[in-house]
């Protein structure tokens, strides 16, 4: 990278660096500029939408999200192609991204195994393995998963076919077969001997179903307080 004014040669430079001084008021997220992280709180706030585009109702936030809207929507153009084969993109990250299955490039590597990925998507989601975290779960059996991929196959594998029949006389579930219907009721229906305490509260439960249902009720809840003042989040 070469540009004649020091501004821009700063500014690219700050895109090799994780630092990222300038944080979000309403999440937390953070960013590497200010501008990047004052069109982010207008995205928020929806109250500053100057870019609007002259062929349906949306406007947007910054001029490139504008673009990006009506490549995908309106022009169908992909300006970005690639060198070595015949692959363009709407975007030039999804085009800086298929290169690297050219060059064999993986710069976003775990630090805890030797697994390397192409992009940050995919890093995340191996990072999970890691963590142990199983955010997936079967909506038949309860069985959790930690990739989205993994449970769509177990669902197909395990539970068929695609149209649910037959639905569960204690709540709202539709289910595909009445093995599986079955598999549900004992899972989620029926009554434990020894109760489950809720991990928010001091509440105990007898049926999985009804501890389910309780824990939505803390969804909104912000537990963890600061110390130091008044602020309050979920997580």
């Amino acid at each position: 990278f070469t540009s004649l004014r020091i501004s821009s040669l700063n500014r690219h430079v700050k895109t090799h660096s994780d630092e990222k001084p300038h944080v979000c008021h309403l999440c937390l997220k953070a960013f590497r500029t200010a501008t990047l992280l004052r069109n982010h709180v207008n995205a928020h706030t929806g109250r500053t939408r100057p870019y609007k585009c002259c062929d349906c109702d949306m406007a947007f936030v910054t001029s490139g999200e504008l673009a990006r809207h009506r490549r995908y929507k309106h022009t169908l153009e992909k300006p970005f192609k690639c060198s070595v084969c015949k692959y363009s993109s709407v975007e030039a990250s999804k085009l800086k991204r298929h290169i690297r299955s050219h060059t064999g490039e993986r710069p976003y590597a775990c630090y805890l195994c030797s697994y390397a990925s192409k992009d940050t998507y995919k890093l995340k989601r191996h990072m999970v393995t890691h963590s142990g975290e199983k955010p997936y779960e079967c909506y038949v059996c309860q069985a959790r998963f930690t990739q989205s991929g993994t449970m769509k196959i177990h669902i197909l594998q395990k539970h068929g076919e695609n149209v649910p029949k037959y639905q569960c006389p204690h709540c709202s579930t539709f289910i595909a077969r009445k093995s599986d219907l079955g598999v549900h009721l004992r899972n989620l229906h029926s009554y434990m001997a020894v109760a489950i305490k809720c991990s928010y509260c001091e509440a105990v439960f007898h049926e999985r179903y009804a501890l389910t249902q309780h824990k939505k009720t803390h969804r909104n809840e912000k537990r963890f307080k600061c110390d130091q003042c008044s602020y309050a989040c979920k997580q």
